[in-house]
Parts: C-alpha cells; sequence; structure tokens
C-alpha cells in the first residue's frame, strides 16, 4: 500500500457531501488538506479558501494559495457538482444548463489543468463522477451529460498523462445522502427527502473511503473506475423501496 503521511491535497466542493467526508478522510490518513468552496466559513480543513470552480479567476486564486500554503501537491479531487431540476429537457433553460455544465464540466476540467503542473510523481486526480455517467435515466438530462464528460475526460487525461507518474481515478456513486437533492430541487426540502425514502442510502463517508483506497494502492497499480450504489439500487433510475407501512 502507498501511504499518504505527509502527503498534500486540494479537495473541491469540500464545504459538504462527499467533498467534506473526502476531506475528513483524507485529513485523517495524515493528509495536509486545503479545501476549497464557495462557503468558506464551512471548511475545516488545514487551509481553507474560497472557490467558485465556475469562475476562472476565483480558480487561479485558489490554486495559486493552496499550493503556497502546502508548500506543494501530490493529490487533486475534483468534488464539486450539482444538479438541478428533475424534468424532462423540453423544460430545459439556459441558465440552469450553463450553471450545471460549467460547475461539473467546465470546473473540473479547469481546476485540473491549473493544478497539474503543480503535482508532483507519484501524485493522483480523482474526479467525483456518477452512475448518472455510465447510464442515462429519465429527466436528468445535463446532469446525465456533465457525468458522461467527466468519465471521457477522466479517460482522455489517462491517455495523455500515460508515462507520467500520476495516476487518475473516477469515482462514480449512486444513491448518497447528502444536500445533493435539496439543491437538485431548490430547497424544496419534501422533494429532497423523498430521494432517500424508503431505501438504505450510501452515506458520504462510504465513497470517501473508496476515494482513500484508490489513493492507497501500490504506485504500480491504476484504479481507473470506481462505481458504487447502495444495495437496493440497481441503476441510476432503478431502486428497490420499502413499501409504505
Amino acid at each position: 500500500m502507498a501511504g499518504l503521511e505527509g502527503k498534500t491535497a486540494i479537495v473541491t466542493g469540500a464545504s459538504s457531501g462527499i467533498g467534506a467526508a473526502t476531506a475528513v478522510a483524507l485529513t485523517e490518513a495524515g493528509v495536509r488538506v486545503a479545501g476549497g468552496a464557495r462557503r468558506v466559513d464551512r471548511l475545516a480543513t488545514d487551509v481553507a479558501l474560497e472557490l467558485d470552480v465556475t469562475d476562472p479567476d476565483s480558480c487561479e486564486r485558489f490554486v495559486a494559495g493552496a499550493v503556497e500554503q502546502l508548500g506543494g501537491l501530490d493529490v487533486l479531487v475534483n468534488a464539486a457538482g450539482l444538479a438541478l431540476g428533475r424534468d424532462p429537457f423540453t423544460n430545459s433553460n439556459e441558465a440552469d444548463e450553463r450553471t450545471v455544465l460549467e460547475t461539473n464540466v467546465n470546473g473540473l476540467i479547469r481546476m485540473t489543468r491549473l493544478c497539474l503542473p503543480h503535482i508532483r510523481d507519484g501524485g493522483h486526480i480523482v474526479n467525483i463522477g456518477s452512475v448518472a455517467g455510465r447510464a442515462a435515466y429519465p429527466n436528468g438530462s445535463l446532469y446525465v451529460t456533465s457525468k458522461f464528460a467527466v468519465r471521457g475526460f477522466t479517460y482522455a487525461l489517462r491517455e495523455d498523462l500515460l508515462g507520467r507518474p500520476i495516476r487518475i481515478t473516477t469515482v462514480d456513486p449512486g444513491l448518497v445522502e447528502t444536500d445533493f437533492s435539496r439543491v437538485r430541487f431548490r430547497g424544496d426540502e419534501e422533494a429532497a427527502r423523498a430521494v432517500y425514502t424508503g431505501v438504505e442510502a450510501m452515506q458520504p463517508s462510504d465513497i470517501a473511503d473508496c476515494v482513500v483506497f484508490a489513493l492507497t494502492r501500490p504506485l504500480r497499480v491504476n484504479v481507473d473506475e470506481l462505481v458504487v450504489k447502495a444495495l437496493n439500487q440497481a441503476s441510476g433510475a432503478r431502486i428497490l423501496r420499502d413499501e409504505p407501512a
């Protein structure tokens, strides 16, 4: 196993959900973490800096500040992401499309490009994808599109980095209980709760464990992808729920 003690990492979307859980797991493994998010007050990382992945200037400021304070970079975890709405594409609009694609695709690509020059030999890039990037489901066209793009970019980058001692992994979760659905349904608590009703969803720490697993394989091993779903979830669209009492 490759040890993580003394390593440094950048985690985007580190103020909540999978990003926050990953930052905790890395810290517990001995990694010094720079967390980035728009809500800096919710960051609990060694280095806490404001980051809006949709804003090129914000990304440049964040990477420069994080690398300087960390003293170098070994790991990048691209965890920032969101979805907006569960409607057919015929109800889509320019603003939502731009927000989802700028966050999930352009922001991830931008952060990777800015961090790559600083990642040391033996480093690792982890992209948080989704089962939505493996099989489409109804009424989620933009989110599905964005996660297919993340998966494609991960494999394309794997090709470009061949020969360099930098590993790259995509972790593709299914149903995870986070604020994701609250954001997707624009603060509608009832709709968000319904997503997790009648099924035991995964927790953010489950996905963080997967990230740590990939990072700690022997350096000769690249875990290309990890796909994880709740036990009662067969696909993005098919979930077995308990019958109401």
